[in-house]
C-alpha cells in the first residue's frame, strides 16, 4: 500500500508531477495492500494458461490444413478431448499447487525487496531487470532440467511432462507437481538477486509463461517475432527435445541456446539439422516438415 493519502502528497515525495502511468498506479494501489497486489499473479497466470495457447489450439483443431506447413510433427494429430484433458490437468495443478504457493510465498517476496512504491521503473530499468531474470532462470533451469533427465529424475518426476512427445501450448505447464515446485525456484532467483518493482515482477511472470507456451506450441511460424532474439531457442529447438523423448540428452535450456552449446548438449540437434540440410540439397525432402509425412527430426540424440 502506498504511504500517501493524496496525489499531492505523492508528488511532493517524488519532487515532481507523477507521470500518467504513475498516476494510474496511484489510483489503483493507494488503498490496496501489497499482499493483494502480489496475489494478482494468480489471476495473471490463470489468464495466460487459458488464453495464450488458445488461438493456435483452435487453428490446429479447426483448420489443420492451413497450419500444417508450419507444424513441426505433422503426423501427430491430437483430438479435442486430448486438448481438454491437458487443460484440465494443468488447472488441477494450478489450483492445488501453483495458487496455494502464490498465497504463502508473499513473505519471501517482501524479504528480497520487491516493492510497490513510487516512482515506477523506467523502461531501461525494466528491460535490464527482465534480461537478468531470463538469463538467471535459463541457466539454473538448464541444470535442473538436465538432472530431471537422469534415470531417477525422469522416471519419478519428469516423464509426466514428456507424455506429450509432440507438445502443444497447453502442455507447457503440464508436469508432475514436484517439477512445478522445483522449476519455480529458478524463476524466483533472478528477482531475488535484482529485486525490482511489483510491475516488473508481474511482467516477468507473464512473459516467462508466454515464452514457455510458445516453445511448446508445436509450430514454427516464419513470422514469429522471437526469431529476432539472439540465441533464442524457440519452438523447433524445444520440440526436438520432446520428440526424442525420455532418452534425450539434448536441448535442455528453457529459453536460450548458449548453455546447450557451451556444455555440448545440442550435438544431436545440430547433427540432425545438418543431416536435413544435406537431404534438402540432394533433393530428398521426405523428412522435411510440412509435407505431412513425418517429423522434421532424426533421432540421433
Amino acid at each position: 500500500m502506498l504511504p500517501y493519502a493524496t496525489a499531492a502528497e505523492a508528488e511532493a515525495a517524488l519532487g515532481r508531477p507523477m507521470t500518467p502511468a504513475e498516476a494510474l498506479w496511484f489510483r489503483y494501489t493507494a488503498g490496496v495492500s501489497d499482499y493483494h497486489l502480489y496475489c494478482c499473479n494468480i489471476l495473471f497466470l490463470f489468464v495466460v494458461f487459458t488464453v495464450a495457447p488458445l488461438p493456435i489450439a483452435l487453428l490446429e483443431l479447426r483448420a489443420p490444413a492451413a497450419v500444417s506447413p508450419y507444424k513441426l510433427q505433422p503426423r501427430v494429430r491430437l483430438s479435442r478431448a486430448e486438448f481438454v484433458r491437458c487443460y484440465k490437468d494443468v488447472l488441477r495443478i494450478f489450483f492445488l499447487v501453483i495458487g496455494p504457493l502464490q498465497l504463502v510465498s508473499y513473505p519471501a517476496v517482501k524479504f528480497v525487496g520487491i516493492h510497490t512504491k513510487l516512482p515506477l521503473p523506467s523502461l531501461a530499468e525494466l528491460a535490464a531487470q527482465l534480461l537478468v531474470y531470463f538469463l538467471v532462470e535459463d541457466y539454473l533451469n538448464y541444470w535442473i532440467h538436465r538432472f530431471l533427465h537422469g534415470e531417477w529424475g525422469y522416471q519419478n518426476i519428469h516423464r509426466v511432462h514428456h507424455e506429450f512427445t509432440a507438445p502443444i501450448g497447453f502442455a507447457a505447464p503440464y508436469a508432475h507437481w514436484a517439477e512445478v515446485l522445483i522449476l519455480g525456484i529458478p524463476s524466483f532467483v533472478g528477482p531475488a538477486i535484482v529485486p525490482g518493482h511489483m510491475i516488473t515482477f508481474w511482467l516477468w511472470i507473464i512473459l516467462r509463461q508466454v515464452e514457455a507456451i510458445e516453445t511448446h506450441s508445436g509450430f514454427d511460424f516464419p513470422f514469429t517475432p522471437t526469431k529476432y532474439i539472439p540465441f533464442y531457442g524457440g519452438a523447433e529447438y524445444h520440440d526436438y527435445h520432446h520428440y526424442v523423448g525420455g532418452q534425450s540428452q539434448s536441448n535442455f535450456a528453457s529459453v536460450f541456446t548458449y548453455c546447450d552449446y557451451l556444455y555440448g548438449t545440442d550435438k544431436g540437434y545440430r547433427f540432425h539439422k545438418t543431416y536435413l540440410a544435406k537431404l534438402k540439397d540432394l533433393g530428398h525432402n521426405d523428412g522435411q516438415k510440412g509435407d505431412g509425412s513425418g517429423p522434421s527430426y532424426v533421432k540421433l540424440d
